[in-house]
C-alpha cells in the first residue's frame, strides 16, 4: 500500500498540513504512519474519506470534540448526529435573527423622525391558581395587575415560597412609568432581584438545590409588554383569532424537539417533559428570555402554568379565548378544563385583554 504524504494528503482532503497536524494531536485523524527519523507524517489512501468528512464538518461549524464522535459512529447514526447539529443550529440562528429583529426595532423608535404616533391603550386582566385534583399543595403563584402580569411554576420541597418569593420581586414593578426603551434593563435587575429572592426563600430548606421556579411575566408599558420568561409556563397571543405561543419552553425535551431527535407529538408523552434546563434556583441555569411585544387592541393574552397546556389541548385553548366574555370568564372556563381532564397537576391562569384608552 502507497502512503501519502502529508502535502498530497491535504491536496486530496482539502485540508491544511496544519489542520492536519492539529486533528492528529487531538486524536481526530492521526497519520498512519510517522518516521522516525524525520517525523515526517504519511496517510493511508482510505483515510481520505474520513478526512473528507472532518472538513465537510467543520464547515459545518461542528466542535472538534462533538467531530471526533460523530467520526466514532457507523453511517446511519452518524447522520442522526449531523441532523440533530443542524437542526440546533437553526433553533440558535432564529433566536439571533429575533434580538436583531428587536435591537432593529428598538433603535428605529429611538430615532423621533421614524418613531410613530400610538394610540392609548390599556388593559383588562383576571387571575386565578388552583391546586387540582391530585397534587396535595399548590406551589404555583398567579399575578394580575395594572402593569404586571406573572405566573410561577414551583417545584421541590420548597416550591410554594420559590414561586410566591419569584412573583412577589416583581411586584415593586407595578409603581411608576417605565418608558419602553429601558423596560428591557428594567426587566433584567428584576429577574436578577427574583433569584435573589428565590435563593432566600429556599436557602433553609431541606434540599435548597432541588428546590426552584419557572417565572413568566409581562410587564405593560401602555403600548407594549416586556417579557421575561425562564422555564416552561408559556405565553399565548390570541390575534385576529389566530392562537400563537410566543414563548419557548426551556426544557430537555424540547431541546430534543429542537434538535431533531424526537418530534413534538413525542415530547407529549415523553417521560421526562417536566425536567427543566433553566429556573430559578441555586445552581439552577437562570438565564431569561426577554423581548418587548408590541400591543394591538383586540390582542388577548394567556399566561399558564404547565399545568394547563400539558393536559388542555390548543385547539381547546384557543377556542375559550376566541369566545366573548371578559377575562375573568376565561381563566376559570380553562382552569375548569384542566381540572376536568384530571387535574393531575397545579394550573394557573392569567388573562389579559388590551384594549383602547387611557
Amino acid at each position: 500500500m502507497e502512503l501519502l504524504t502529508i502535502g498530497a494528503f491535504a491536496k486530496a482532503t482539502r485540508l491544511s498540513p496544519k489542520a492536519l497536524r492539529l486533528y492528529d494531536e487531538l486524536g481526530l485523524l492521526p497519520p498512519a504512519c510517522v518516521d522516525p527519523v524525520t517525523g515526517y507524517r504519511h496517510y493511508a489512501p482510505e483515510q481520505v474519506e474520513r478526512a473528507r468528512l472532518v472538513a465537510w464538518l467543520r464547515r459545518l461549524g461542528m466542535p472538534l470534540v462533538r467531530i471526533r464522535h460523530v467520526c466514532s459512529l457507523d453511517a446511519g447514526a452518524a447522520a442522526g448526529e449531523v441532523r440533530a447539529f443542524w437542526a440546533r443550529a437553526e433553533a440558535e440562528t432564529a433566536a439571533r435573527r429575533d434580538l436583531a429583529a428587536f435591537l432593529v426595532d428598538h433603535l428605529t423608535r429611538k430615532d423621533p423622525a421614524m418613531s410613530p404616533s400610538t394610540p392609548a391603550l390599556s388593559m383588562r386582566y383576571a387571575a386565578a391558581s388552583d391546586t387540582g385534583l391530585v397534587r396535595e399543595r399548590n406551589q404555583d403563584t398567579a399575578y394580575a395587575g395594572s402593569r404586571l402580569l406573572a405566573v410561577a411554576d414551583g417545584f421541590g420541597d420548597e416550591g410554594a415560597p420559590a414561586s410566591a418569593a419569584a412573583v412577589r420581586s416583581l411586584r415593586r414593578l407595578e409603581t411608576g412609568g417605565h418608558p419602553a426603551d429601558g423596560l428591557l434593563n428594567v426587566l433584567a435587575d428584576a429577574v436578577e432581584e427574583a433569584e435573589r429572592a428565590v435563593h432566600d426563600a429556599v436557602g433553609s430548606g431541606a434540599a435548597p438545590q432541588q428546590a426552584g421556579t419557572t417565572l413568566t411575566a409581562m410587564l405593560w408599558t401602555g403600548s407594549q409588554l416586556g417579557l421575561v420568561h425562564i422555564g416552561d409556563s408559556r405565553v399565548y397571543l390570541l390575534r385576529d383569532g389566530e392562537l400563537f405561543q410566543i414563548t419557548h419552553d426551556h426544557t430537555v425535551v424540547q431541546s430534543m424537539v429542537d434538535e431533531g431527535r424526537i418530534t413534538p407529538e413525542e415530547a407529549v408523552s415523553h417521560p421526562q417533559r417536566s425536567l427543566l434546563v433553566r429556573a430559578l434556583g441555586r445552581g439552577a441555569d437562570a438565564t431569561a428570555e426577554m423581548r418587548l411585544q408590541d400591543a394591538r387592541p383586540g390582542d388577548r393574552y394567556l399566561l399558564c402554568s404547565d399545568g394547563l397546556p400539558t393536559v388542555v389541548p390548543g385547539d381547546e385553548i384557543r377556542r375559550v379565548l376566541a369566545a366573548p366574555g371578559e377575562p375573568g370568564a376565561a381563566v376559570r372556563e380553562l382552569v375548569a378544563l384542566a381540572n376536568g381532564s384530571g387535574g393531575p397537576d397545579n394550573v394557573s391562569c392569567v388573562v389579559a385583554d388590551v384594549v383602547p384608552g387611557a
